[in-house]
This record gives structure tokens, sequence and C-alpha cells, in this order.
């Protein structure tokens, strides 16, 4: 019998269309993500790919800082856990295995972001200013 090992490799490419300009991007923060705060098919994508079983937390993401696990989860203006205050956006696509519950992830705290490309969608009108908090301006 002859064994012959096989490669392969798969890429990636983010869809950053959400991101309106390369402002602040050389200086994300690293995050921890709940995936319980997340919800498939809006703030996360399935692997399609057969030999890959990751499925991936998509770039743009808002998220906001749970207060009890300083865990962050999707950004909800109308929660009463943190994540009413936005934190950021997920800047890179993060993958994970089917039964993460935490997963990694780049934060963008600064910057330009177009709105309307937000994955799950964002009203800037919902979001709170803040002096100390991310410095996001929406176009």
């Amino acid at each position: 019998m002859t064994l012959q090992p096989i490669t392969t490799s798969t890429s990636y490419t983010a869809d950053r269309a959400w991101l309106a300009s390369l402002h602040g991007t050389d200086s994300t923060e690293t995050i921890t993500l709940d995936m319980s705060k997340l919800t498939a098919g809006t703030h996360t994508a399935a692997s399609t790919d057969t030999s890959q079983p990751y499925s991936r937390v998509l770039s743009g993401v808002p998220v906001g800082k749970i207060s009890a696990s300083g865990l962050y989860g999707a950004f909800d203006p109308t929660a009463t856990d943190g994540r009413q205050n936005l934190a950021g956006h997920v800047f890179a696509e993060a993958l994970f295995a089917p039964t993460a519950t935490k997963v990694p992830a780049a934060l963008l705290w600064h910057g330009v972001v177009v709105a309307a490309k937000v994955p799950g969608g964002i009203d800037p009108t919902k979001v709170t200013p803040s002096v100390t908090g991310p410095q996001i301006r929406y176009v």
C-alpha cells in the first residue's frame, strides 16, 4: 500500500465594505467575544467548505462590553448588560470551531464606518456619544 499525503489550503477575503477609511486600523485592541451574544447568519457565517469546519465572525460587527463578564457581544441599544454601549466594531473576521463559546477578535474602536454596510446593521442615532468611549464616525 502506498500513501500519498495531500495538502489543501483555503483563503478568505474579509468583506470590509463597512470600513470607510483606514484611519484607526493600525491601533486595534484584542477582545474576547461571547458567542452566545452573537446571532448566527447575522453576525456569523457558517462554513460551506467541507474541508474547513470553522465558521467565522463577520468583519464589521458592532459590539459592546458585557459588564459582568468583561466579554463582548453584539451591540444592542436596548440591552441592560453593558452591550447598550458601543465599544467598536470587529475589525477582522475571526474563525471559530462550532463548539466555541469564546473567540478572540480585533476591535476597531477609532475610525470611520459606513453605517449602511455594517453586518446586522446599526442605527448611529442609537449610539450614545462618549468622550472616553469609542471614537467612531458614521457616514
